[in-house]
């Protein structure tokens, strides 16, 4: 009897540990699968970038931050060219109390996870053109504090982070090359003061620099291609 039997206990006892193998795989799952990653759309981050969205009341960024995002208004940032990963994190910034703007801070709190993605997505994939320093009489000084920083100070080189021709690193070092004096002045001078709270680096490394520190680097990177 105990062969008669032997092959459908033998194909029952695989069974059961079958059945007990995908239940124990089944225990392992994440109670809630993670989102798969949001692609940006550059076809409609040009759109939202250059029409906005009337419905919403959302202005075209175009009229701050210029065509393909090459601003013509030097305290506005030129973004053409940034890294996509930074801009989406400053957009998503806006909407938070790091980086509190009027302008905008209401704007990007319009703006969907992956409109934001779209738009980043647009802008990174643009010409940024070029632009010179300014101030012949700083602009050595400038070069120096960015490629070497000010040890007496303890102020590490800027191209440390964000790249000898000021390329930056995506996500967490910006692009810097061709950005208008203005604006990096005010960043500079924003991180000085808190006024801007979203790289800690950045708020320890401008306190330790006087303004004409700032303004001298801000004039060479405008420079770096």
């Amino acid at each position: 009897m105990n062969r008669a039997f032997s092959p459908f206990v033998k194909s029952l006892l695989v069974a059961v540990l079958a059945v007990s193998a995908t239940a124990h795989a089944e225990d392992k799952k994440p109670a809630h699968a993670e989102p798969a990653a949001l692609k940006g759309d550059a076809a409609k981050g040009s759109t939202l970038f250059g029409s906005g969205d009337a419905a919403r009341g959302l202005p075209a960024c175009v009229s701050c931050h210029g065509e393909g995002g090459n601003s013509t208004i030097t305290v506005n940032p030129k973004l053409a060219g940034q890294n996509a990963g930074y801009l989406n994190k400053q957009l998503v910034n806006f909407t938070t109390p790091e980086r509190n703007q009027p302008v905008m801070t209401t704007y990007a709190k319009m703006l969907t996870e992956q409109e934001k993605l779209d738009i980043a997505t647009y802008l990174a994939a643009q010409a940024s053109k070029p632009n010179a320093a300014k101030n012949k009489d700083t602009v050595e000084l400038g070069k120096k504090i960015y490629r070497g920083g000010i040890a007496e100070k303890n102020v590490p080189a800027c191209a440390s982070c964000h790249g000898a021709t000021g390329a930056g690193i995506p996500v967490q070092y910006p692009r810097l090359a061709g950005q208008h004096q203005d604006y990096t002045v005010a960043q500079l001078g924003l991180f000085k003061a808190d006024g801007r709270k979203n790289s800690p680096q950045m708020s320890t490394i401008a306190k330790r620099m006087s303004e004409d520190e700032m303004k001298a680097v801000a004039d060479y990177v405008a420079g770096l291609k």
